[in-house]
C-alpha cells in the first residue's frame, strides 16, 4: 500500500506529540530548565518586593521623627537631630532605590527569558506550518482515483479524507496561534524597553541621592564647626543669618519697587518682544535639590525657601529665563556676600538668580531669553556664595508682583 512520504512525516510528528497537533502549535509547557530558571527569578523578585515593603516602613518611621522634631523649638540639638534623621532617610532612600533597581533587573531577565522562549516557539510553529502547507498542496494536487487506489477499502479512504480536513483545521488554528504569539512578543519587547528606561531613571536618581547625602553630611559638619556644639553660639548664628536674609530680602523688594516704577514711567518693557508666557530653565540641569518652601531645606529654621535650587556645577553658565531688564546685579568679593542678579520682565514677573560666582551683565541692561547673565557658584567658602549654601547650585526665584511664587508653575515643561 502506497503512502505519501510527507504525510507519513506529519503523522509521525503528530503521533509522538503528548497531546496531539494542536498542543504542539500552542505549547502548554515550558522546558524544565527554563521553568526552573524562571521560578528562581520569581523567588528573588518576591524577596526584593518584600525588602522594598520593609524599607518603606523604615522610611515612614524616619519621616515621622523628622515631622516631630520640626514641631519642637529650634535649637542646635534639634537641628542636628533633624539632619541626622534626614541623613538616615536619604540612606534608606538609596537602599530603596537600589533594591528597586535590582528587582527591576531580575524582572527584565525574566522577561528576556520569556521572549527568547516565545521566539523559539514561533520558529517551531513556522517550521511545522511550512511542512503542513507543502503536504496539503501535494494532497490537493492528486486526483481522487490516485488516492482511492492507494487504499485497500473505502473506509481507509474516508478516514484519510477526514484526516486531511483535520489538518486543514489545524492549519488555520496554527496560523492564528503564530499571529497571537507575534503580537505577544511585540508587546513584551515594548515592556522591556519601558523597563529599561525606568532602570536608567532609577539609576540616575540613585546617583543624585548619593550626592545629596554627601551635601547633607557637609552641612552637618559645617553647622558643628560654626557652633562648636554650643547652644549659645548656635543662637548667635541663627540671629546673624536671619539678619542677613532680611537684609537681602528687603533689598530685593525695594529695588523691584523702584525699578517697576521707573519702567512704568518710561514704558521701557513695552519694547520687549518676548511674549512667550512660560520661562526657560536658566541652566541645562533640571535636577532640583530643594523645592519651593521645601520642608527638608537645611535653613528652614531661618526662613521659608522662596525658590528652587537647581544642581549646577560651579561655573555653569546661567541664562536669563526670559527677556527683560536687569534691575540688580549684586557682585561680591567675599564668600559671605550673596551675589545675585534680578531681572524684571513684563506682566509683573521678576526672576532672581542667586549664589553667582561671576556676573556678566550690568544694571539697566536689557537681556534676551537665554542670554548668559553669569555663572553659578554656591560652593561654600567661594566668592559670592553667601551664608545660605551647602553645595554648588543655582538659587532660582520667581516673583509675581513682588510675591515669591513656585518657579515650577512658570518654567516650561521641556523634560
Amino acid at each position: 500500500m502506497k503512502k505519501n512520504v510527507s504525510f507519513i512525516i506529519i503523522a509521525i510528528i503528530i503521533a509522538t506529540s503528548s497531546v496531539g497537533l494542536r498542543s504542539f502549535f500552542v505549547p502548554q509547557y515550558v522546558a524544565a530548565a527554563t521553568q526552573q530558571e524562571i521560578d528562581e527569578l520569581n523567588k528573588k523578585i518576591s524577596e526584593g518586593r518584600d525588602k522594598i515593603t520593609e524599607l518603606q516602613k523604615s522610611i515612614d518611621e524616619v519621616n515621622k521623627k523628622i515631622a516631630e522634631k520640626r514641631t519642637e523649638a529650634v535649637s542646635l540639638s534639634n537641628q542636628l537631630a533633624i539632619i541626622d534623621n534626614q541623613l538616615t532617610q536619604t540612606e534608606l532612600d538609596i537602599q530603596m532605590n537600589q533594591t528597586k533597581l535590582d528587582t527591576l533587573t531580575l524582572e527584565i531577565q525574566e522577561l528576556t527569558i520569556g521572549i527568547t522562549d516565545k521566539q523559539e516557539d514561533i520558529a517551531r510553529q513556522q517550521m511545522m506550518l511550512s511542512e503542513l502547507v507543502r503536504t496539503l498542496h501535494y494532497e490537493h494536487n492528486k486526483k481522487y482515483i490516485e488516492i482511492i487506489a492507494a487504499y485497500d477499502n473505502f473506509s481507509d479512504f474516508y478516514s484519510r479524507i477526514q484526516y486531511i480536513k483535520s489538518i486543514e483545521a489545524d492549519l488555520g488554528q496554527s496560523a492564528k496561534s503564530i499571529r497571537l504569539s507575534k503580537e505577544e512578543l511585540e508587546q513584551k519587547k515594548i515592556e522591556t524597553e519601558a523597563r529599561k528606561k525606568t532602570f536608567e531613571k532609577t539609576k540616575e536618581l540613585l546617583e543624585n541621592r548619593k550626592r545629596d547625602l554627601d551635601e547633607q553630611s557637609k552641612y552637618k559638619s559645617s553647622l558643628l564647626g560654626q557652633t562648636r556644639s554650643s547652644e549659645l553660639t548656635f543662637k548667635a548664628l541663627e540671629t546673624n543669618l536671619k539678619a542677613q536674609f532680611k537684609q537681602v530680602e528687603n533689598e530685593i523688594v525695594a529695588v523691584e519697587q523702584q525699578v517697576r516704577k521707573k519702567l512704568a514711567q518710561n514704558n521701557a518693557l513695552q519694547g520687549v518682544t518676548d511674549t512667550e508666557a512660560l520661562l526657560s530653565w536658566p541652566t541645562q540641569s533640571r535636577y532640583i535639590t530643594a523645592y519651593f518652601h521645601d520642608e527638608s531645606y537645611p535653613y528652614r529654621y531661618i526662613y521659608e525657601h522662596p525658590a528652587i535650587d537647581i544642581r549646577a556645577a560651579h561655573g555653569t553658565p546661567v541664562g536669563a529665563a526670559k527677556a527683560g531688564y536687569v534691575a540688580r546685579a549684586r557682585t561680591c568679593t567675599t564668600a559671605t556676600c550673596y551675589a545675585y542678579v534680578m531681572i524684571a520682565h513684563e506682566g509683573g514677573i521678576t526672576t532672581v538668580y542667586g549664589h553667582l560666582s561671576k556676573i556678566t551683565v550690568q544694571e539697566d541692561d536689557f537681556v534676551s531669553r537665554g542670554e548668559v547673565i553669569g555663572y553659578s557658584g554656591a560652593t561654600p567658602g567661594t566668592v559670592g556664595a553667601g551664608p545660605f549654601t551647602t553645595g554648588p547650585h543655582l538659587h532660582f526665584e520667581v516673583r509675581k508682583n513682588g510675591i515669591p511664587a513656585n518657579p515650577l508653575n512658570y518654567l516650561v515643561k521641556d523634560w
